[in-house]
Parts: structure tokens; C-alpha cells; sequence
């Protein structure tokens, strides 16, 4: 698999610990399989407690040297990992499709996603401020200079294993923090490509650290207790979300939470309904619907239900599914066959009470991990499938009676991260958008993550910002200087 790639030292089978690949541990090794055919593509070293410490201890020892440097040249330095990135665009977009299976051009888009936040940074590094504020007194001078933090901890999902590191490296570096990088055993192979990529751009050692194994407890009990660790930022489930903030209160982490979410899609009457069919399919399918902000509930109007049910179960049923190294793929594997079990149940639980399958509904005669993408009518709130996070590629279609009630079943969720909208009447789209309990609102649009917005959700979706002006400002603090006296002869 190596030999796929056009530059193979981008294959990397060990973690990266203070500017050395660190390719065996007294712990033994981790296998890393093809989630489309099952074959074993790599072996990693298996990195626990001690490992993990000395890359935080490489953090804190680097931090000291690079919080000084000048933002100028960290911008430098990030602008190239983002020239680098985009360089090898088509090796990472390889690595990601074998490890976590999603289409190649999908795998293309994420590197695209990835490299504009590392370039975004990479400007904003020159953009951290502080503030002179008018004092009580006239021999007074306040003054506020904003710092980086200190050594920040990065855990990690499989599902965008690129984009969700380079959203929170990118930040971090630009600060002047270093950073440990967790990322998910299933797609490590991507995280070890960008540090390498960084070390090549010239990122000092132990400036940015990948531990790699799937002992995530005993990594992340280091990442969470250690002192010397000031900040915790996580992407994934809110049920882990949970645990990692009870076990960084220890140590008063500053942490930032980018958890699980139900995204309500409501399409009123008045919609477009190509332009939204369109939104939906990208808001659904993306990733085989492995996707926090994936359109969990598709809530659509009474006059239109049916027929948008019928055109939306024409071109699902019409998508291709496949390797995603093969030509024309659209829908590729889910990560492992325990996804595949969980969307079988919310089907199930669907069909019994009433659901009815316009398309899919089982799994893909390629067999293995691979489901069909499915369209579910006659869904009802109460059903698994619209309260849980389905996290696969099915669509449950619920109706909905007038502008109250949609809104009013949209925010019957724990969870606020996304949520999309389709209207043709401007008034309605302000009252819903403002209405809707999440961070974030596609408007007629089914894809809105974007590096230059603030990306977070709201509730049990999580904490924080990532992307935009914002979110160099979860990697900073704010120290405040009260001079007096300055006047005095």
C-alpha cells in the first residue's frame, strides 16, 4: 500500500514524539484495516501512558522556545504545512480513502477543507491584538495582551481525519501553543502524514506530536489529567465528550467540545425542490452519512411530502456504491460492521412502528460494511431514528403540519450543532433561523462547513468555536496589565 502513494515516506508506521518516528513501544502493535475490503494496511506502535507523557513533556519543553518566536514567522511556517498539504493533496486523499473508506473525491474536498485552515492561521497568526482601555484614573494605563495557553491536547475522530486536526493544530500553532494529537485508531495514517508534512515545513520538535495505538484510555487519562497539559479540545461522541470534561476538571483544563448532533433538515412548501433535493443529498450523504452535522431528520412540509419523498428516493436509490478508490463512487463503506449494526436497528425500530423503506433498507450485496443508502416515509418523532444519532446513510422523512410545529419538533433534542432549512420566503427563514436551537443553519444550502465560520453547536453539541476569526480565541489567554504611576515625577 505504501507504493501507492507518489511520495511513500508520507506512509508513516510509527508516532511522532518530539521530531522522532517512535516505530515501537514495549506495548506491541495495533492493526489498522481497509474498512471497503478488510485487509490489513498497516501495523501501529501501540503508545499508553509513558509514551504519551514524554510527548507531553516534548510539548512543554518545545512551547517554551515557540510561544516566543514572533507571529510572523509561526505564519511562515504555516504557510508552508499548507503549501506542503496542498502538494500532496492526491497522497492524502489516497490515505484517507484506504483508512476510513469515504470517496476519493470526497477524500479530495477534505484535503481542500484541511489545507484552508492551516492557510487561514497562518494569516490570523498576525491578527492576535490586544487592547489599551481607558482607566479610573489619570495616572493609570490598562492595558490586555493576549498569550497562547500552553500545551494543548488534540483527540481526534475517524470520519474527517484530516480536516478535524488541521481545524485544531492550525489555531494552536498560530498562537504559539504546541500540541499532542490523539487521533483516532482507526485513520492514524493521515495525522502521521501531516506531521510529517510539518516537520518538512518546519515545525520545531516537539512543537506538534501524533500518538498513535487504540489505548485511548490510557492516552487520553494523560491527556486529561496531566498538569502540564493547559487545554483539551475534542471532536466526537457527547457521551465521551462527558467523561473527558470530568477528567480535565482535575486540572482546570480549558476545553473546547465538538459533540454529537440531531440536525433537523425542514423543507417548507414553498421550497425549491430541486435546489432542495440537492441540499439534502449533500447534507445526508456526505461521508456515507458518517457526519455530525449529516441531516439526521429530514422534516418536510404536508404539501409537498410526497413528492419530494418520491424524487429524493429516485436519486438515492440511483447512487453508486463502492470502493472508494474506484471510479464514479458516491457511497463508499461504513467505518466497521458495529456502524452497520447500529443503523440496521433504527431501521428496524422504524419498520415496526410504522416506517415505510421507498429504497435501500438492508445491507449492500457487496456485503462487509457497506449498507445501502436508504430512504425511510411514514417516520414519526418519537422513533429512534429521529432521537438518536444515526451516523449512516439512511434518511427518515417526518411531516410536518406548519412553521410552529417544525420548529418546535426540531428543538426537541438534547443536542444544537446543525441544522438546515429550505424556503423561498425571507421572512419565514429569519423567524426559523433564529427559532432553531443550534450553532449553526444552512440556508437552502446543504453544505455550510467552510474554514472563515465559526463551526459549534449549542446544548449537548458541545463547547466553543473552530474556523474563523473565532477560533484562535479558544487557544489564548488574556493577561491584564494595570500600570499606575506612570505619570509621577
Amino acid at each position: 500500500m505504501k507504493n501507492s502513494l507518489k511520495d511513500p515516506d508520507l506512509w508513516q508506521e510509527a508516532a511522532l514524539i518530539d521530531g522522532q518516528w517512535v516505530s515501537s513501544t514495549p506495548h506491541g502493535t495495533s492493526d489498522l484495516f481497509n474498512p471497503a475490503n478488510g485487509d490489513l494496511l498497516a501495523k501501529l506502535p501501540r503508545c499508553k501512558e509513558e509514551e504519551t507523557t514524554r510527548a507531553v513533556v516534548a510539548a512543554d519543553r518545545a512551547f517554551r522556545t515557540w510561544r516566543k518566536t514572533t507571529a510572523k514567522h509561526r505564519s511562515a511556517i504555516l504557510y508552508r504545512w499548507w503549501q506542503l498539504i496542498v502538494e500532496s493533496k492526491e497522497d492524502l486523499a489516497t490515505l484517507i480513502t484506504l483508512e476510513e473508506g469515504k470517496p476519493l473525491s470526497e477524500s479530495r474536498g477534505e484535503i481542500d477543507y484541511a489545507a484552508g485552515f492551516i492557510q487561514w492561521f497562518a494569516e490570523e497568526a498576525k491578527r492576535v491584538r490586544g487592547d489599551v482601555i481607558p482607566a479610573p484614573k489619570d495616572s493609570q494605563r490598562i492595558v490586555t495582551i493576549k498569550q497562547p495557553i500552553g500545551v494543548c491536547a488534540a483527540i481526534t475522530p475517524w470520519n474527517f481525519p484530516a480536516a478535524m486536526i488541521a481545524r485544531k493544530a492550525g489555531p494552536a500553532l498560530a498562537a504559539g501553543c504546541t500540541m499532542v494529537v490523539k487521533p483516532a485508531s482507526q485513520t492514524p495514517l493521515t495525522a502521521l502524514a501531516l506531521g510529517q508534512l510539518a516537520l518538512r515545513a518546519g515545525v520545531p520538535a516537539g512543537v506538534f506530536n501524533v500518538v498513535t495505538g487504540s489505548d485511548t484510555r490510557a492516552i487520553g487519562g494523560v491527556l486529561t489529567g496531566h498538569p502540564l497539559v493547559r487545554k483539551l479540545t475534542f471532536t466526537g461522541s457527547t457521551e465521551v465528550g462527558r467523561v473527558l470534561l470530568q477528567q480535565s476538571a482535575s486540572t482546570i483544563k480549558k476545553c473546547s467540545m465538538e459533540l454529537g448532533g440531531n440536525a433537523p433538515c425542514i423543507v417548507f412548501d414553498d421550497a425549491d425542490i430541486e435546489l432542495a433535493v440537492e441540499g439534502i443529498l449533500v447534507a445526508k450523504f456526505r461521508n456515507t452519512g458518517q457526519s455530525c452535522i449529516a441531516a439526521n431528520r429530514v422534516m418536510v412540509q404536508d404539501g409537498i411530502y410526497d413528492k419530494l419523498a418520491k424524487r429524493l428516493a429516485e436519486r438515492v436509490a440511483a447512487l453508486k456504491v463502492g470502493n472508494g478508490l474506484d471510479d464514479g463512487v458516491q457511497i463508499g463503506p461504513m467505518i466497521d460492521v458495529g456502524a452497520v449494526k447500529k443503523v440496521e436497528a433504527h431501521v428496524a425500530n422504524a419498520v415496526s412502528n410504522g416506517a415505510l423503506i421507498l429504497t435501500g433498507g438492508k445491507r449492500h450485496e457487496l456485503g462487509g460494511s457497506f449498507y445501502e443508502p436508504t430512504v425511510l416515509t411514514n417516520v414519526t418523532p418519537r422513533m429512534a431514528i429521529a432521537v438518536e444519532e444515526t451516523f449512516g446513510p439512511v434518511m427518515p422523512l417526518v411531516r410536518f403540519a406548519n412553521e410552529a410545529e417544525a420548529i418546535s419538533m426540531a428543538n426537541d433534542t438534547e443536542f444544537g450543532l446543525a441544522s438546515y432549512l429550505f424556503s423561498k420566503d425571507a421572512s419565514r427563514i429569519w423567524r426559523t433561523a433564529e427559532a432553531i436551537d443550534s450553532g449553526m443553519v444552512g440556508i437552502n444550502t446543504g453544505l455550510i462547513s467552510t474554514e472563515v465560520a465559526p463551526f459549534g453547536g449549542v446544548k449537548q453539541s458541545g463547547l466553543g468555536r473552530e474556523g474563523s476569526q473565532y477560533g484562535i480565541d479558544e487557544f489564548i489567554e488574556i493577561k491584564y496589565l494595570c500600570w499606575d504611576g506612570i505619570f509621577n515625577d
